[in-house]
C-alpha cells in the first residue's frame, strides 16, 4: 500500500463529508424509521415525462449530445425563463448540467481565485461551502438568522471587501424554506452592481412557492444579467432526482469558459433525461401544480404542529423544508437529531450542518406522505415531552 504521507490532496480531506448524507446513510436497513431528512420528492417523475424517455430509449437515442445540451431543450428553457422577466440566447447562454450540483461546482471554479472571497447566505445548502472552499477562496458568511432567515443588503454590504468576488443566494431556500422579498431583493441587486461582484443564485425550487408568495429571480432586474449566474433543474419541481439534469443560465462570456470544464469532466447530460425534462416544460405542469399544493398541505400541518409542540418555526414559502428552533429542549442540533433517531425512528437534519445560524435548530423536510408526517409528528411531540421533563 502506498503509505507516503502526500498520497493524498490535504485539500479534499480538510472537505468534512455531507452532514445531510451522513443521516441519510443511518437509514439503510432500518425500514421503521421515517425519514423526514433528504430532500427528494416522494412522487415519482410525471409519467408524460417517463414515457418520453422510454420512447427515445426505444428508439436507440442513447448517444451524446452537444457539451451544451439539445439546442431544443435549451431553447424551451430560454422562454421557461421568459416568464420570470430573463432573456437569454439559447445558444450560447445556457448550458445543461448533470444537476444543479454540478451548476453549483462549476460556477464556483469559473470565477474564483485562490485567496477571493465569496459571500455565502447562511444557513445554506451544503455543498456551497465546501465547493467554494475546493477552489481555494474564502467563505465569508452571511447570516440570514438576524434577519428572519434572509440575507439584507445591508448585511451583504457591511461584509465586502476588494477581495470578495461573488455572492451566493438561495431563494426559495434550502434549509429554512424562506423567500428573499422582492423589495430586498433589487437592494442587493444595486449593491452587487456597486461593487461589481457576481451572484450565483440557487433557483431550484423556484415553482415551489406558496399562496401569495412570489418568485422572482435577481436575474430580472435593470443590468443585473451581467452580474448574474442562474442555477435551476428539474429534480425538486418535476420529481427528477435520480435524472440528474439541470441548467446554468449566465452571460456567453462566462458560460464559454463554464462549458469548458462541463465538456472535460461530465462531457453532457444523459441524453433521455434531456428529452423528458423537454416534454415537461412542454406538458408537465399540471403535474408540477398538483405536487405543489400537496406540499402546501403538509406544510400547513407541520407548521401547526410544530408551533404547537414550542418549537417555534417561520412559515415557509417555498421549496419543502422547514427549519423548527429546537433550543428550548437544552440540546444542541446534532444531538436531537440523533436522540430522536435512536429513541423514536425519526430522521431530521441537524441544523449545524448548514452553518452559521444553523445551530439550535433542524431541518425537516415534508416531501413525504401525510400519513408517515402524521406518525412522524407524533413521535416527534412525545420526544420533546419525554426530554422536557
Amino acid at each position: 500500500m502506498n503509505t507516503r504521507e502526500d498520497r493524498l490532496s490535504k485539500t479534499i480531506q480538510n472537505i468534512p463529508p455531507s452532514g445531510i448524507r451522513k443521516f441519510f446513510e443511518m437509514l439503510i436497513g432500518h425500514d421503521d424509521v421515517i425519514s423526514l431528512s433528504v430532500g427528494e420528492p416522494d412522487f415519482p417523475t410525471p409519467w408524460c415525462m417517463r414515457e418520453e424517455a422510454f420512447y427515445h430509449l426505444e428508439k436507440g437515442h442513447t448517444s451524446y449530445t452537444s457539451n451544451w445540451g439539445l439546442l431544443e431543450l435549451r431553447e424551451e428553457i430560454a422562454k421557461y425563463m421568459s416568464r420570470y422577466g430573463m432573456d437569454y440566447n439559447p445558444v450560447n447562454e445556457i448550458l445543461i448540467t448533470v444537476g444543479a450540483s454540478e451548476g453549483v461546482d462549476a460556477a464556483l471554479r469559473a470565477i474564483l481565485n485562490e485567496g477571493d472571497e465569496i459571500l455565502v447566505s447562511q444557513p445554506c445548502y451544503v455543498n456551497y461551502t465546501p465547493l467554494a472552499e475546493l477552489c481555494h477562496a474564502k467563505v465569508v458568511p452571511v447570516d440570514s438568522s438576524k434577519n428572519n432567515f434572509y440575507p439584507t443588503a445591508a448585511q451583504i454590504e457591511e461584509l465586502i471587501t476588494p477581495k470578495t468576488k461573488a455572492l451566493m443566494i438561495c431563494s426559495p431556500n434550502n434549509p429554512t424554506g424562506t423567500m428573499i422579498p422582492k423589495e430586498e431583493l433589487a437592494k442587493i441587486a444595486e449593491v452587487c452592481k456597486k461593487h461589481q461582484i457576481w451572484v450565483i443564485s440557487d433557483e431550484i425550487y423556484c415553482e415551489l412557492a406558496y399562496e401569495d408568495a412570489e418568485h422572482v429571480s435577481i436575474g430580472s432586474f435593470d443590468g443585473m444579467k451581467d452580474y448574474t449566474i442562474v442555477l435551476n433543474g428539474f429534480s425538486k419541481s418535476f420529481a427528477m432526482t435520480g435524472w440528474r439534469i439541470g441548467y446554468i443560465a449566465a452571460p456567453a462570456e462566462i458560460l464559454a469558459q463554464i462549458v469548458k470544464l462541463h465538456g472535460y469532466n461530465t462531457i453532457c447530460a444523459p441524453i433521455f433525461s434531456q428529452y423528458a425534462a423537454l416534454e415537461g416544460l412542454r406538458h408537465g405542469w399540471k403535474d408540477v401544480e398538483k405536487m405543489r399544493i400537496s406540499y402546501q398541505q403538509r406544510r400547513n400541518l407541520m407548521v401547526k404542529a410544530f408551533n404547537d409542540m414550542g418549537l417555534p418555526v417561520p412559515e415557509p414559502k417555498g421549496a419543502f423544508y422547514m427549519f423548527p428552533d429546537i433550543s428550548s429542549t437544552g440540546m444542541t442540533s446534532e444531538e436531537f437529531a440523533t436522540k430522536l433517531f435512536q429513541q423514536h425512528n425519526v430522521a431530521v437534519v441537524p441544523g449545524s450542518v448548514f452553518g452559521l445560524g444553523g445551530e439550535g435548530h433542524i431541518r425537516v423536510c415534508y416531501a413525504t406522505s401525510i400519513e408517515k408526517i402524521k406518525v412522524a409528528l407524533d413521535r416527534i411531540k412525545q420526544f420533546v415531552e419525554e426530554n422536557r421533563k
